[in-house]
């Protein structure tokens, strides 16, 4: 897709010095945004955290995910309001997939609020299922809560005993 015409597009390791940038989409994006502790936790946990910029080094999207035992759960993924549809959001999924495979895990999970139709579209489209709910999961406006879908994406076939 990068050629002569075609945008420098790539991600990196999140670090610290990308916060300003990612609250500001993150404040941009969500109406219940994660606070810049929630990813200063996250950097220092050692989680996977990936910035997606393009040639002039604009912030396009992020992702963090948390690896556990043999399987690893995507936190967040958010693409810029005015970049999304542009393949972003999938790059950036297929690349943690990829990542995940290598690791050896099992599967990739991940909680998506019941109201997000272009986020379930693109779980979706790559390769997840619904595993069920997660009841009153989100903040929703007036002090109300709104359910989660819980999704997973199986990254192997399933070994004998593998639980999955």
């Amino acid at each position: 897709m990068n050629g002569p015409s075609a945008p420098l597009l790539w991600h990196r390791p999140m670090v610290a010095a990308d916060l300003p940038a990612v609250m500001a989409l993150e404040t941009v994006a969500y109406s219940f945004p994660w606070t810049q502790g929630n990813f200063v936790d996250s950097l220092a946990a050692g989680y996977l955290a990936w910035v997606r910029h393009d040639a002039e080094r604009r912030l396009l999207a992020y992702c963090v995910a948390q690896p556990g035992f043999e399987e690893t759960h995507l936190l967040n993924l958010t693409v810029a309001p005015v970049r999304q549809r542009q393949g972003h959001g999938r790059a950036l999924l297929l690349a943690l997939a990829d990542w995940a495979r290598a690791r050896g895990d099992a599967a990739l999970w991940l909680e998506v609020r019941q109201s997000n139709a272009a986020g379930r579209a693109l779980y979706t489209a790559t390769g997840f299922t619904d595993m069920g709910l997660r009841r009153a999961y989100y903040p929703a406006p007036r002090q109300q809560r709104e359910d989660a879908v819980v999704m997973r994406l199986a990254l192997r076939p399933p070994l004998p005993g593998d639980g999955h």
